[in-house]
C-alpha cells in the first residue's frame, strides 16, 4: 500500500523483523522430526547458515569450526587475513583500541596491500581441513583475484558489497559484467547485497545460485545513517522471495535467498525464514563466540573505507563457544545461544517439517511483540528486556 509522504512523493510501508511475528498453526511437531538442512548447488549443510565475511567473525580457524558444525563460513579475501602474515596480532591490536581511535586505525591497517600468496594460503588452511570453503570479493577486485581463489580450490565465490547491481555504470573503469562472469566461472557464485524486488530479480538473472538480501541492518553498519539507504529486513526478504518465484517461472531455476544482517536471536532467524529466506548470513551473533577472531569486537566491511567509513567497531560480549551459540546447549535466556535449536523448535511448534514448508508460515504485523507483558523483564533488563 502506497502512503503519501507529501505532494509529489509517496512510498511503501516497510517492516523490520522486530515488527512481525510468526503465527502458530493448527499442527505441532516433534523437534527431532524437523530438518533445517540447506542444499546449495552441489553442497549440503546441516544448518542454513553463512557466517559473514568479516574479520572479527571469520578466520581460517573459526571457518573450520563453523564448517564442522554444519554451517558455511565466508572468508574475506580483502581483509586482514590476506594483508598480514600475522593477522592475529592486528586483530589483538584492534580489540585493544579505544572507541575514539578505532576507525582511524582500522583505515590505516586496511591500507596494507593484499598479498596474492596469502589468498591462496588462507583458502588452503580451510580446504585442507575437509570443510567447504566460501570466500568473498568486492566486484571491483573480482577480475584481479578470482583465478588465485580458483587455483586454491575454493568451493563457492561470494561477490559482495554494500549494494551490488547487475547494471553498474562507470565512466572511469570497466565494470564487472556479472552475467558474463558467472556464465563462464566454474564455481557457484553468490551475489549481494540487495534490498528490493527489482534488484534481486536482476541479480538472479545473472545466473547466481543465491542472492544476499540486506542493506544496512547489521549491528556494526552505519550505512543507513551515513547514506540514508536501506529497507527493513522483513520487507526486503519478502520482496526478494517474490522475485525468486518470478525467476523460477521464467527460467525453471531456483535461486536461493539469503537474509544478510539484522538478526540477533533464534527468533529473528525464524522470522527471516518465514518471510522467505532459504538461509541466513550472520555476523555479530558469531562475534560473541570465544573462538571469534575479533576478541569480543565486531566491525563491518565498510567500517574502514578510506574516505567514507560506514560502520563502527562495536563490542559483543563473549557469551559462549561457537558450538553453544549455533546448536547449544543454551545457558542464556535471551535467544542469543542455540540459534538453530531455536529455529528447529519454532518449526516444530508451528508444525513444519523443513525450511521450504516453513517459508509458507503465516506472519502478522506485531508491533507489541517485543514489549507486551514484558514490563518486569524490561525494568530489570533481563531476557527480552536485556
Amino acid at each position: 500500500m502506497e502512503i503519501e509522504i507529501g505532494i509529489g512523493k509517496s512510498g511503501r510501508r516497510a517492516y523490520g523483523l522486530d515488527d512481525i511475528a510468526v503465527v502458530p498453526s493448527r499442527r505441532t511437531r516433534d523437534p527431532d522430526d524437523v530438518d533445517v538442512s540447506w542444499e546449495l548447488d552441489a553442497f549440503k549443510f546441516d544448518l542454513p547458515l553463512m557466517a559473514s565475511a568479516m574479520d572479527g567473525v571469520v578466520s581460517p580457524e573459526s571457518a573450520r569450526t563453523i564448517g564442522r558444525l554444519g554451517g558455511l563460513a565466508v572468508l574475506n579475501l580483502e581483509g586482514l587475513q590476506t594483508r598480514y602474515e600475522d593477522a592475529d596480532s592486528m586483530l589483538a591490536e584492534i580489540a585493544a583500541l579505544d572507541d575514539e581511535s578505532a576507525t582511524a586505525r582500522l583505515q590505516e591497517m586496511y591500507r596494507e596491500p593484499i598479498k596474492e600468496e596469502l589468498i591462496h594460503a588462507r583458502i588452503r588452511e580451510v580446504k585442507d581441513a575437509g570443510v567447504t570453503i566460501a570466500a568473498s570479493l568486492t566486484p571491483q577486485r573480482v577480475e584481479r583475484y578470482h583465478k588465485i581463489a580458483l587455483e586454491a580450490e575454493l568451493d563457492i565465490l561470494v561477490i559482495q558489497g554494500t549494494v551490488v547491481s547487475a547494471e553498474h555504470v562507470s565512466s572511469s573503469t570497466e565494470p564487472l559484467n556479472l552475467k558474463r562472469f558467472i556464465s563462464t566461472y566454474p564455481l557457484p557464485v553468490i551475489v549481494g547485497g540487495c534490498a528490493s524486488y527489482s534488484t534481486a530479480l536482476h541479480l538472479m538473472r545473472t545466473g547466481a545460485v543465491a542472492v544476499l538480501v540486506g542493506v544496512g541492518p547489521g549491528a556494526a553498519c552505519t550505512t543507513r545513517g551515513v547514506l540514508g539507504l536501506g529497507v527493513p529486513q522483513a520487507t526486503a526478504i519478502a520482496d526478494a522471495a517474490g522475485a525468486r518465484i518470478r525467476h523460477l517461472d521464467e527460467t525453471g531455476r531456483y535461486c536461493h535467498v539469503v537474509a544478510d544482517g539484522g538478526m540477533r536471536t533464534g527468533g529473528d532467524i525464524a522470522k527471516a525464514i518465514a518471510c522467505g529466506a532459504d538461509a541466513v548470513m550472520i555476523g555479530s551473533p558469531l562475534a560473541a563466540a570465544t573462538e571469534a577472531p575479533g576478541r569480543g569486537h565486531h566491525w563491518g566491511m565498510a567500517t574502514f573505507h578510506p574516505t567514507l567509513p560506514r560502520g563502527a567497531r562495536v563490542k559483543t560480549a563473549t557469551i559462549g563457544s561457537l558450538e553453544e551459540i549455533l546448536v547449544g546447549p543454551a545457558s542464556h535466556n535471551d535467544g542469543r545461544v542455540n540459534l538453530f535449536g531455536a529455529l528447529k523448535t519454532c518449526l516444530a511448534t508451528c508444525g513444519y517439517a523443513n525450511i521450504k514448508e516453513f517459508q509458507k508460515a503465516d506472519v502478522m504485523v506485531a508491533p507489541a511483540l517485543q514489549t507486551e507483558g514484558k514490563a518486569l523483564q524490561q525494568a530489570q533488563r533481563l531476557g527480552m528486556g536485556a
